[in-house]
Parts: structure tokens; C-alpha cells; sequence
């Protein structure tokens, strides 16, 4: 087995455990009593806990049962051949739940190969976009839920979100030269102190797949060069996402400053803080994107009307 696999950086409640894989704590200690399927760790002050290789070890041996494989056959297979029947059972079938759960458990264990090859046999099955809002999207937010509980460690989320782009960054690449003759001008950005793109690089991936004219700037930029940039290129459209580093008033502000610097642009905004904000007051020229379905609805949108 990889050695990567018996790296440790998270410790987990039974609690946790089943947050995460959706067992219930009482299965969960079935499982131990009556199958030693799993044997919890103890702290110096005699507390449970269990570390990234069990929730890993358990993610998989609840996609095997999903599948109906019993639990006293599974507790009788050597870890490494669960999973390879994962892996494989990921390469045939398309559940949601299941393909998310097997990215979780190949993000515990640092498993590029076998998250790789998830999103590859996803990718092949149903295509990237419909696996980037039906698996990785989904994925993600899971993620985000580890990371608010504290069950996730940076080194999990930069190893996850790197390996993603990378896919983004390819199926970007191969759409170099397909600008359609009617395609319309997307400027694309993120705004300073934001540094989740795998979003923006989504539609930057949608809107070059269709034919239009992107100009993507990425990370962290400063308005006054947005402005620069957006008064040489001049495009119709203009993208953001906020989704970290800003305050309710901050938000507000960043919205109404798009809408009255760019008047005659049509300006959408999404992630975390806009979605949620408790009262935007949303310009006539900006529309929120409320989800990532609702962004590939709209660049379909466009894209009609321009072709």
C-alpha cells in the first residue's frame, strides 16, 4: 500500500464519522463489537478517537455495503483489496453519493492515483461539466463542511483543490482557438484577498466550450488594474466570485462599485457571501448566480441568443 496512506493529520469523534459517511454512530460501534471492523484509538486520558486512515478505511467499507456486499465479508478483505473493489466499483456505476465518497476517502489518503482516476472514469462516463456540478461541486461542499467542523487539515484541501484546477486547467488548454465568430467578451476575475477560483475556472472552461472570447485574470486582483484591463479589452460581460474575506458591508460595496463603474456591462456575481448574503441590494446591471447550475443555465442562456 502507499505509503501516504498511514499519514495521519486529522483525529475524529464517532461523532465525526458519522457526519461524514452518513453510519450511524450505533452502527458504527456494531461494526467494532461484533466484526472488529475498526478499533478506535485512545488519548492519553482514555478518550476515543479515530484518525484518517479509519475514516477512510470506513468511506470505503460503506461504498462496498452500499453495493450489498455484507459487512462480514468486507471485514475479512485486506484494505488494499477494498480498495481496488472500490476503485472499481467507481470505473462502472455513477451514484452521486458514492463517487463523493470515494474522492473523500482517496483525499485521506492522499491518493492521487485514485482520485484521478475517479474523476477520469466520471469525466469519460457523463463528460466534465455534467461531473463538475453532480460530483465535484458537491464534493467540495463536503469539504467545506470538514473544514467549518475543524475534520479536514490544509494539507487535505491544497492537495483536493490542486488536483481539481490541474483537470480544469487542461480542459481549458484544449479549448484554445474555438472562438465562434458570434462568440461574446467575458472578463473574468477574482477580487483581492479571494483565492477559491475552481469556480470562476469552471466558467472560464463553459464559456471557451461554447465560443466566446474569455479574458481570465485569475486571483486576487486589485481594481484599479481590473479597471485598466477592462477599458482596453471592453467586453460585454463580467464575472466574480466572493466567497471568503469580506464583510457584509464589504460585499455590498464590491457589487455596487462593478455596477456603477461599468454601467452598460452585464455583471454576474456568486460564491458563499453573495449567495448568502441576508439583504444585497442587487443593481440593475448585476445578476447573482445562486448555484453552479444556475451559472451553466445562464452561459447556455447567452450563448443561445449569441449563436
Amino acid at each position: 500500500m502507499n505509503n501516504k496512506a498511514h499519514i495521519a493529520l486529522s483525529t475524529f469523534s464517532i461523532k465525526d464519522l458519522e457526519t461524514i459517511t452518513g453510519i450511524k454512530a450505533h452502527t458504527l460501534r456494531i461494526w467494532e463489537q461484533r466484526y472488529h471492523l475498526i478499533e478506535p484509538k485512545r488519548t492519553a486520558t482514555n478518550i476515543r478517537y479515530y484518525d484518517d486512515d479509519d475514516l477512510r478505511y470506513i468511506l470505503n467499507v460503506s461504498i462496498l455495503n452500499n453495493y450489498g456486499i455484507k459487512i462480514s465479508e468486507i471485514a475479512k478483505m485486506e484494505e488494499e483489496k477494498i480498495r481496488e473493489m472500490v476503485l472499481t466499483i467507481s470505473e462502472k456505476y455513477s451514484p452521486y453519493e458514492s463517487q463523493i465518497k470515494a474522492l473523500i476517502a482517496a483525499m485521506f489518503s492522499l491518493d492521487e492515483e485514485g482520485f484521478n482516476r475517479i474523476l477520469a472514469n466520471n469525466i469519460l462516463r457523463q463528460g466534465l461539466e455534467e461531473t463538475m456540478i453532480h460530483v465535484v461541486f458537491p464534493f467540495l461542499q463536503q469539504i467545506g463542511i470538514l473544514w467549518i467542523t475543524g475534520s479536514i487539515h490544509p494539507a487535505h484541501e491544497h492537495f483536493i483543490t490542486n488536483l481539481i484546477r490541474q483537470k480544469l486547467f487542461v480542459a481549458i488548454d484544449a479549448q484554445t482557438g474555438k472562438i465562434h465568430k458570434d462568440g461574446k467578451k467575458f472578463l473574468l476575475f477574482l477580487p483581492e484577498g479571494e483565492p477559491h477560483e475552481i469556480g470562476l475556472l469552471f466558467a472560464n472552461y463553459m464559456l471557451r466550450n461554447r465560443g466566446h472570447d474569455v479574458v481570465y485574470l485569475g486571483q486576487n486582483l486589485p481594481f484599479e488594474d481590473l479597471r485598466t484591463v477592462f477599458d482596453f479589452y471592453e467586453p460585454e460581460y463580467v464575472m466574480s466570485v466572493v466567497t471568503t474575506g469580506m464583510t457584509s458591508n464589504e460585499v455590498q460595496t464590491f457589487v455596487d462599485t462593478l455596477a456603477k463603474s461599468w454601467p452598460d456591462a452585464q455583471i454576474y456575481v456568486t460564491g458563499f457571501l453573495i449567495v448568502t448574503h441576508p439583504n444585497l441590494k442587487v443593481p440593475s446591471n448585476v445578476t447573482v448566480l445562486k448555484s453552479v447550475d444556475d451559472m451553466r443555465c445562464t452561459v447556455d442562456q447567452i450563448h443561445r441568443v449569441a449563436v
